[in-house]
């Protein structure tokens, strides 16, 4: 396989934050658009400045050769019943079909620390703390994986700094107890080193049941200051702890990664996805960084 599987995309967070709004405030639905389009992917997630209005926004994607790749879920399976959660899975997935995604992305967030900016979320991280627990959560996930998957999308589940599901160790455990014609993976290689793991080993255990890839780099000097200082997530986002593939204050192998997707049978989407203040990172300039880096290593 020489990635002719795969297609690239690129999240709108580099240009507004949807946990942080302030952050790209002054950054316009058609400005992040058009330079995803510039920059040279083919597809988006969808951010929240995104109009809501079908016809509007296919319009305006297609003006500039874009595809909904995937949209961002907030599952609450461990703190509101498994009928609400199906409520709002369920408008979501109506979206997503209209749109022509095939995938439904997302983490926990019910015990989530991470829009919480006076929690450090290296300390105050989500947990399942009982086998009781751990079931509730995984038979909700199945039960949204097979909505989704009889209307032909995927749920990709997104492990995440602050939640329940962060660890190698604790997405082993999520997706060894859920079925795999249900529930997949959105793997992310910012995360997994976030979290202290070696992305290349979790890629290399998880890349069978990865239904969406995003692609982010760290920088280790501000992730020292996240554990220094005790720092929240929104505060590690606002001082750089994530940047682009292709930065050179990044420190992840990415050529590593593209070697076992390469030898993988991977079909989908690559997503460049790494929240950063646009004030600091422009935000068409490191999408150029990441565009060009990815086709050096891939060829895509």
């Amino acid at each position: 396989m020489n990635f002719e599987n795969i297609q690239l995309g690129i999240a709108p967070i580099n240009w507004t934050n949807d946990d942080m709004p302030e952050l790209g405030a002054q950054n316009t639905f058609e400005q992040c658009i058009s330079e995803m389009a510039l920059a040279g992917f083919t597809g988006c997630e969808v951010g929240n400045k995104f109009p809501r209005d079908i016809a509007v926004l296919k319009k305006a994607l297609s003006l500039r050769g874009l595809q909904i790749c995937n949209q961002w879920n907030s599952y609450e399976l461990t703190t509101i019943s498994l009928e609400e959660n199906k409520k709002s899975f369920t408008q979501l997935l109506d979206f997503l079909e209209t749109m022509g995604a095939k995938v439904i992305g997302g983490g926990e967030t019910g015990n989530s620390c991470q829009g919480k900016k006076d929690v450090p979320v290296l300390e105050g991280k989500g947990m399942l703390n009982n086998n009781e627990e751990w079931k509730r959560f995984t038979y909700g996930l199945n039960e949204l994986g097979k909505i989704a998957r009889d209307r032909g999308i995927k749920l990709a589940f997104h492990h995440h700094m602050g939640t329940c599901i962060q660890t190698r160790e604790e997405t082993e455990r999520m997706l060894n107890e859920t079925d795999p014609e249900n529930v997949y993976l959105n793997y992310d290689c910012g995360h997994f080193y976030f979290a202290g793991e070696d992305p290349v080993a979790c890629l290399e255990q998880f890349i069978s049941r990865a239904a969406h890839i995003h692609l982010k780099d760290i920088r280790p000097k501000v992730l020292q200051q996240v554990k220094d200082k005790s720092m929240s997530f929104l505060d590690a986002v606002k001082d750089g702890v994530f940047t682009v593939p292709g930065d050179e204050e990044g420190c992840i192998d990415f050529p590593a990664l593209a070697a076992v997707i390469k030898k993988s049978d991977y079909k989908g989407w690559m997503v460049v996805e790494a929240e950063q203040d646009p004030a600091k990172a422009n935000p068409l300039e490191y999408a150029l960084i990441a565009r060009q880096y990815i086709r050096k290593v891939t060829g895509l």
